[in-house]
């Protein structure tokens, strides 16, 4: 299965990505439990978290196949090599660094790099990306997003990620928008897994509004 049939296949279940930033280890289990059996089937550890290798091999060992689990904030091509080594599947990165792009393309992994303009998001397709993360979303708006979707490959993926609520979603749907990266409206450091369940139905329920 390529990358982006297999990014279609999570992302069908479920087009909601969890983004855990700030998780330990000894945590990491009890939250993304709570996160999946509200039914997100994707899970990113931001690689400026506590351990986030020791998290992403707990993870990976914990769903096997059932999740997709990665890595964000991912800024060079070695922690691309640390990621895969933890058994990570997901590179997510804040901008189109086309040497972690290609890493990750080389790897054989899903890479999802951050953009703004039309000019980054062609330059990570150039540099083989699978997808396009449109970040901080809350800097733009869904009219950006569709202008931009009249011109980018119609079975590219395009997930929305920068202060995303269970309220915003729609309008970003119907511009076309595949998926959403969910960040501190989902979970912030020291949440406990009953709160961090709680958020993560509020998101799912909003999806079939």
């Amino acid at each position: 299965m390529t990358e982006i049939n297999k990014l279609k296949l999570y992302l069908g279940a479920c087009p909601l990505i969890a983004i855990v930033r700030g998780v330990a280890p000894d945590e990491v289990e009890a939250i993304t439990d709570a996160i999946f059996d509200a039914g997100i089937r994707i899970i990113e550890v931001p690689m400026n978290s506590p351990e986030p290798l020791e998290s992403i091999r707990r993870l990976a060992a914990h769903f096997g196949d059932r999740a997709l689990i990665g890595a964000g904030t991912v800024l060079d091509a070695q922690q691309v090599s640390n990621v895969r080594s933890a058994g990570g599947h997901l590179i997510v990165s804040p901008s189109t660094k086309r040497d972690v792009i290609a890493a990750a393309a080389s790897a054989g992994m899903i890479s999802c790099p951050g953009y703004f303009t039309p000019t980054e998001a062609f330059e990570a397709i150039d540099a083989g990306a699978t997808a396009l993360k449109l970040f901080p979303a809350d800097g733009g708006s869904p009219a950006m997003l569709k202008a931009l979707r009249a011109v980018l490959p119609s079975d590219l993926p395009i997930l929305v990620v920068g202060g995303i609520t269970p309220e915003t979603m729609r309008p970003w749907l119907d511009a076309g928008a595949n998926g959403f990266g969910l960040g501190g409206a989902l979970y912030r450091a020291g949440q406990s897994a009953e709160v961090t369940a709680a958020k993560a139905r509020a998101f799912v329920e909003a999806l079939e509004r």
